[in-house]
C-alpha cells in the first residue's frame, strides 16, 4: 500500500502553510502541527477503508495459442468481498516479443468485474505471462493498493492460420454454386479436354483442321488445366527479411503467403514443398500433396526461425535445385539491398531458371518510398529523398535484369503480395508453362 499523488500533494502543500501560521503567529505555533496531522489522519483513515488484496480473487484465462499479426487477449475475472463500485487497474507482466502491453482500467460492479487484456505479439515463438498486477484506490484516493499475481503461463505464437483459412475461402467463394456440382478447370493446359464450336475471339491455333473438314464446321479444341504440378516455396531466413514492416518482419509476411498458397495448391491438386536457407541450407520439406499435408506445411513454417546471418544464395538455391527431381514451380521470398550484394543471388536465379519456372517475390520497403515522396522542408530532408531514389534505382536495376532470365518478379507492399502471388500462379498454370 502506498499514498497516492494526492496525498503527497495534499502533504506538501501543508508544510508551507504550517511555515506560514509559525511565522504570523508565533505564540500559536502548535496550530502548524494540525495541518499535517490532519492528512496523515485522512490517510490513515483511506487505508483501514481500503479493501485488501486477500479479499480480491483473481482467475486468469490465458489462451493456449496466439496467431501472429492478430492481436489477443488474456481474461481475467476479479471478484472481492466487499462490494460497491470502485475502479481497478490491470497491467500484464509478458516476457518475449510484444509489444508493450497497456493498463487496463474498469470499474467493478456488485463485487465483480471481467478485464480483457490485449496481447499483441511481434514475432513467432513463446510469450510467457510471468504475472497480472492490479491496482486499485481508496474512497479518498489518498491510498493505492498494489498486489502482483503470478500466473506463469505459456502462449505460443503461430502463423497467422485463422486468417489463411479466411483468404481461402474468399478465394474459392467465385467457384461455388448452390448444390452439389462437379467443376472443371479449363485453361491453356495441354492436357485434351473436348472439342467447341468456333467463336469469333478464339486464338486460330486452337482450331483443329481435320476434324472441322470432317464436320464441315469449324471446331476448336479445349483443354483442362494439368494438375500434379510441384510447387515449392523458399524462405530466406537471413537478416534482411528480421526487418519489420507493417508491424511484422519480413518472414512472417512471406510464411503468411506462402501458407495461402500452399492451401490453395494443395486444393487444387498439386504438390506443395518448401525450405528455408541463410548461410547454410536449414529446412526442407518435401513435396507432397492432400489437404491432410497442410498441417505439414504448417508445422514447417513454424520451425523457421529468425536469423541474423548473411544468406549465401549460391549455397541455398543449389542445394534447392539437386533435391528437386522435376521441373517445379519455385516461388522464392527474399531481400537484397543493392547490386553489388545482388550479383551471387543474379547467378543463381539464372541456373535456376534453365530448369524451373521461378517467382522472384521481395518486398517494397515503404521507409524509402516514403522518403522519395514526401515534401522537402529542409536540406536533409532533400537529401534523404536522394538518397532513397539512389536506392530504389539500384532496386530497379536489379529486377529488371532478374526479369531478363525470365523469372517472375513481384515487387510490391506486403499488404498486396498474396494477391499477386496468387495471380502469378494461376496464370503460369493457365499457360502451360509448367
Amino acid at each position: 500500500m502506498r499514498p497516492t499523488r494526492r496525498a503527497v500533494l495534499l502533504f506538501s502543500l501543508s508544510v508551507p502553510l504550517a511555515m506560514v501560521i509559525v511565522s504570523a503567529w508565533p505564540g500559536h505555533w502548535y496550530f502548524a502541527l494540525y495541518l499535517p496531522a490532519a492528512v496523515l489522519a485522512f490517510m490513515a483513515t483511506d487505508m483501514i477503508a481500503t479493501p485488501s488484496g486477500r479479499r480480491l480473487h483473481v482467475e486468469p484465462s490465458v489462451p493456449a495459442m496466439l496467431y501472429l499479426g492478430r492481436p489477443g487477449a488474456v481474461s481475467a475475472a476479479l471478484e472481492m468481498d466487499r462490494g460497491g463500485r470502485r475502479e481497478i487497474q490491470a497491467l500484464l507482466e509478458l516476457t518475449g516479443e510484444t509489444k508493450p502491453p497497456g493498463i487496463v482500467s474498469g470499474t467493478m460492479a456488485d463485487g465483480r468485474l471481467d478485464l480483457r487484456l490485449p496481447v499483441v505479439p511481434l514475432r513467432r515463438g513463446r510469450v510467457t505471462v510471468q504475472a497480472l498486477w492490479l491496482r486499485w484506490n481508496g474512497p479518498l484516493g489518498l491510498t493505492t493498493m498494489r498486489q502482483r499475481r503470478p500466473v506463469g503461463a505459456g502462449i505460443d505464437v503461430v502463423p497467422d492460420v485463422k486468417g489463411i483459412h479466411d483468404a481461402a475461402l474468399l478465394f474459392f467463394s467465385r467457384e461455388a454454386v448452390f448444390g452439389v456440382k462437379t467443376q472443371r478447370l479449363k485453361g491453356e493446359g495441354t492436357e485434351f479436354e473436348n472439342l467447341c464450336d468456333y467463336a469469333q475471339g478464339m486464338d486460330n491455333r486452337l482450331i483443329d483442321w481435320k476434324r472441322s473438314a470432317r464436320h464441315r464446321k469449324l471446331l476448336c479444341k479445349e483443354f483442362r488445366q494439368e494438375r500434379n504440378h510441384q510447387i515449392v516455396v523458399g524462405f530466406d531466413t537471413g537478416r534482411l527479411m528480421l526487418e519489420p514492416v507493417d508491424g511484422m518482419p519480413k518472414l512472417d509476411h512471406a510464411i503468411k503467403v506462402g501458407l495461402l498458397l500452399s492451401w490453395i495448391s494443395l486444393y487444387s491438386g498439386d504438390f506443395i514443398g518448401g525450405c528455408g536457407f541463410d548461410a547454410r541450407f536449414r529446412n526442407f520439406l518435401k513435396p507432397g500433396r492432400g489437404m491432410p499435408y497442410f498441417a505439414q506445411f504448417q508445422l514447417f513454417t513454424s520451425g523457421l526461425a529468425y536469423r541474423a546471418e548473411e544468406t549465401n544464395f549460391t549455397l541455398g538455391l543449389a542445394e534447392l535445385g539437386s533435391r528437386l527431381g522435376r521441373r517445379s514451380l519455385v516461388v522464392l521470398f527474399t531481400e537484397f539491398v543493392d547490386t553489388i550484394s545482388a550479383e551471387l543471388l543474379i547467378e543463381s536465379l539464372q541456373l535456376m531458371a534453365r530448369r524451373h519456372v521461378v517467382i522472384f517475390v521481395t518486398m517494397r520497403d515503404p521507409l524509402l518510398t516514403g522518403l522519395q515522396e514526401a515534401r522537402p522542408e529542409r536540406f536533409p530532408d532533400v537529401a534523404k529523398a536522394v538518397i532513397a531514389a539512389d536506392l530504389l534505382r539500384e532496386r530497379q536495376i536489379v529486377l529488371e535484369r532478374v526479369a531478363r532470365l525470365g523469372v517472375h518478379c513481384l515487387d510490391l507492399p506486403a499488404k498486396l503480395i498474396s494477391t499477386a502471388v496468387l495471380n502469378r500462379y494461376l496464370m503460369i498454370k493457365q499457360r502451360g508453362l509448367l
